[in-house]
């Protein structure tokens, strides 16, 4: 029973995207490996008049399932790199499964005692499965095409069995429709699979571009606040050299002058790199309830109007605590909910920040972020951490 605690866990530790990709490559792998079972089964149920006659018809399974593994993998592979499947592959899969029921119909004998329908899914078997492979490589329409082949062939071994030309074709189209609405399914499994992979992308591109912004935006404040004051240090280093090279007075004045420019600039700029550091409570929970909602977590913020009565370096640090919150939530949980709670009492202002992503069993740990958090606000103590029941919380207290 260990083994099901750590599967559960592991399980828990997969981020969506990678749960769905896993989910899409076994069931895709399922019917690749699943097929020589299947085969067995249907012969072993319905026994065949020669062992003999059964040799043939297995190897054909047994290449069939490999070349369906081939293109599985080969076509989930693409999903990621956009490359295109090598049609030989294609084809050789598809002229395998042909080869296959074409053996069943010519070779296959079942003795009366047998299920009348066993030639019927011996003949199929094969077909269906590349069919539904060949959801990761082809389109809709070329895979609802493809599943009429599997109609005639489904209605050719009803022939063979004896059975009237009606019932032959009833088969065949019930069959066929069947293998469309299968092939319709697998493929749009594979849609989903490409719509997560690409939000997950866009994700990945909003965060760069959010990064790159921000320098861009640290650069363009750097670039007003130096560019005239480095400007005017070498007009004035200019003059100076000019008086001190002429003999004449006013070059002590001159560097005097790059001097206080020189301080000047340290000051304006330790004063950007001080407004790149702080951050603002309640432009913080704005952004935060529009992250999150828009990543699909709901959000309720209580208590934002305290945020703008309290000082600033508490604004500061709790909107750190925010920001490292909602980070938490978006990158290791699975959250639907998080309440974000902001209350002020006894010259103290308490932020509590609780999510329903928490794996069951997880620790309430403190990760490098919440270190750093700590760190900010100057004690261990003033930082807490719960979970249970499926939630984690986060509060931290500061004084206000």
């Amino acid at each position: 029973m260990a083994a099901v605690p750590t599967v559960s866990r592991w399980w828990s530790s997969r981020t969506d995207p990678q749960r769905i990709e896993l989910y899409t490559r076994s069931s895709f792998y399922s019917f690749a490996w699943g097929m020589p079972l299947l085969a067995l089964l249907v012969l072993a149920a319905t026994g065949p008049s020669s062992v003999v006659d059964v040799v043939p018809y297995l190897g054909c399974v047994a290449v069939t399932a490999v070349l369906c593994w081939v293109l599985t993998r080969a076509g989930l592979a693409t999903r990621e790199s956009g490359a295109r499947v090598d049609a030989r592959l294609v084809t050789g899969a598809c002229a395998a499964a042909l080869l296959t029921s074409g053996v069943a119909l010519a070779t296959l004998r079942f003795e009366p005692r047998g299920d009348s329908q066993a030639l019927l899914w011996a003949t199929v078997l094969a077909p269906l499965s590349v069919l539904c492979v060949l959801a990761t490589v082809w389109e809709t329409r070329r895979l609802v095409l493809a599943a009429v082949p599997v109609g005639v062939l489904a209605g050719t071994a009803v022939l063979l069995l004896g059975d009237p030309a009606p019932q032959a074709l009833l088969q065949g189209v019930v069959l066929g429709v069947t293998a469309m609405f299968l092939a319709a399914s697998f493929r749009f499994t594979v849609w989903l699979l490409d719509v997560v992979l690409e939000m997950e992308r866009s994700r990945g591109v909003q965060l760069r571009l959010a990064v790159a912004e921000e320098r861009l935006r640290f650069a363009r404040d750097l670039h007003d606040v130096m560019g005239r004051n480095l400007s005017a240090i070498a007009v004035k280093g200019q003059l100076a050299e000019q008086l001190v090279r002429r003999g004449r007075e006013g070059a002590a004045e001159e560097v005097a002058d790059i001097s206080r420019i020189a301080e000047e600039s340290l000051r304006e700029v330790r004063e950007v790199v001080r407004g790149y550091r702080s951050t603002d409570l309640t432009s913080e929970l704005t952004g935060a309830r529009s992250v999150l909602r828009a990543a699909g977590v709901s959000c309720t913020v209580t208590g934002e109007d305290v945020g703008g009565t309290l000082p600033d370096e508490a604004q500061t640090a709790l909107a750190w605590v925010v920001r490292e919150a909602v980070t938490n939530v978006l990158r290791h949980s699975r959250a639907t909910t998080c309440t974000i709670v902001l209350q002020r009492e006894a010259g103290e202002a308490e932020l509590t920040v609780r999510n329903d992503g928490a794996p069951e069993g997880a620790p309430a740990t403190h990760g490098n972020g919440l270190t750093g958090l700590a760190e900010r606000l100057g004690s261990r103590d003033r930082l807490r951490t719960s979970a249970g029941g499926g939630w984690y919380a986060l509060t931290a207290r500061v004084s206000a």
